[in-house]
């Protein structure tokens, strides 16, 4: 159950940047500052004395901050050029990582339920003497 609520806590962390990520990309900024950065959650394996003892998020990691350039003369932030800074973010990639994130979040709120049921049904075989 560790391992699978471990798993839950990773997939809940990968949802929650894939959303803020999604959220903000078509958050325009100045040629001035730097673009958006998406967020990337950083998975590692939480080994324990006994071996494996599920996964942990290590960190979050920072897209690109020029981002990318684009030609938006009647945008309020464009430069003298005309040019905004949009981020570097492909929606594409981000939905996909979207709909596994949410399976893997699926599978392991499965596999804590089953075992659940399978704790509660031995600890049913007591009661029934």
């Amino acid at each position: 159950m560790n391992i699978a609520g471990s798993g839950l806590s990773m997939h809940q962390t990968w949802l929650d940047t894939l959303s803020y990520n999604i959220s903000n990309v078509n958050t325009a900024r100045a040629t001035s500052g730097s673009a958006f950065q998406a967020q990337y959650a950083i998975a590692q394996s939480a080994a324990g004395p006994e071996g494996g003892e599920g996964v942990r998020v290590s960190g979050i990691a920072l897209g690109d901050a020029q981002g990318r350039m684009v030609y938006q003369p009647d945008h309020p932030l464009a430069d003298a050029n005309g040019y905004i800074r949009m981020p570097d973010i492909d929606l594409g990639s981000q939905m996909s990582q979207l709909i596994m994130a949410q399976r893997g979040f699926q599978a392991q709120a499965s596999v804590l339920r089953n075992a659940q049921d399978v704790y509660s049904s031995a600890l049913s075989i007591g009661k029934q003497s």
